[in-house]
């Protein structure tokens, strides 16, 4: 496949080519997302337990600021991930006042079951490509992990 692709200062080629990344990866998470079973924790609050999960431990309005949403919303995901017995709130030992969240056991093996799941399709799918395409596939997540946190 034989392709020009854009120069820093093309906008117009750099702009075709960003449709083209947003649309691949909208794809894709729409493809990884049917690999779930109805009924599993929402996206928002799997989402949460992953963050506890990587990251440890923290405040509400910690993984509110995070996951990018309000803190009403946080605090209504919480509640129910330790509802659920996926998470538990324990004071903050620097601050009476405030709470954190920690992930329990059974929130890891959720975490862990659903990640699982996921990537054994997308392993399946890759199975698929040639060898160079799985490598240049490796190195557009590891690009994509970078542009993520710009």
């Amino acid at each position: 496949m034989s392709r020009d692709f854009p120069a820093a200062e093309d906008t117009a080629g750099i702009a075709q080519a960003a449709t083209e990344v947003r649309t691949g990866v909208m794809r894709l998470a729409r493809r990884l997302r049917a690999e779930r079973d109805p009924g599993e924790l929402t996206l928002g609050r799997l989402a949460v337990l992953g963050r506890l999960e990587r990251d440890g431990p923290a405040t509400a309005s910690a993984l509110a600021a995070a996951e990018r949403v309000t803190p009403q919303s946080m605090a209504r995901m919480v509640q129910h991930l330790i509802d659920a017995e996926l998470a538990e709130r324990d004071l903050d030992p620097a601050d009476r006042r405030a709470a954190i969240i920690r992930i329990t056991e059974a929130g890891r093996r959720t975490v862990r079951q659903d990640r699982g799941k996921r990537e054994a399709w997308l392993a399946q799918a890759m199975t698929g490509l040639t060898d160079v395409e799985r490598e240049l596939l490796v190195l557009a997540a590891r690009l994509l992990d970078r542009l993520a946190d710009s």
